[in-house]
């Protein structure tokens, strides 16, 4: 399976657009690019069984709480100035600068 291309970055703000955790903001943690998904801090959480990996240590098992991955088709990245927008790139400069759409700014 061949990697995508995304705009995306880990560490990005991003907002899901669509499916059950919608409206929900956050910082990616993680890129799959094989698979075109995200984890994204705080959103799209569900349960997960654990183990005690050892029953002396204090980490207990039981449910906890993760983060599962989103479509990357379903984020956007919010820009500080004017909210959700698209990515483009300047490069009028040296190097090349991913921008907001909207409004220019860097992102």
């Amino acid at each position: 399976m061949m990697a995508a291309r995304s705009k995306l970055k880990t560490g990005d703000l991003v907002r899901i657009v669509s499916g059950r955790s919608r409206g929900r903001e956050g910082r990616i943690l993680r890129l799959d690019r094989t698979r075109g998904r995200v984890w994204i801090e705080g959103a799209n959480m569900v349960k997960k069984a654990v183990r005690s990996k050892n029953p002396n240590q204090p980490q207990q098992g039981g449910l906890t709480d993760v983060e599962a991955s989103v479509n990357w088709a379903n984020v956007m990245v919010v820009c500080r100035r004017c909210g959700i927008a698209r990515i483009g790139y300047d490069t009028s400069g040296e190097d090349k600068v991913r921008v907001c759409r909207k409004c220019g700014e860097p992102l």
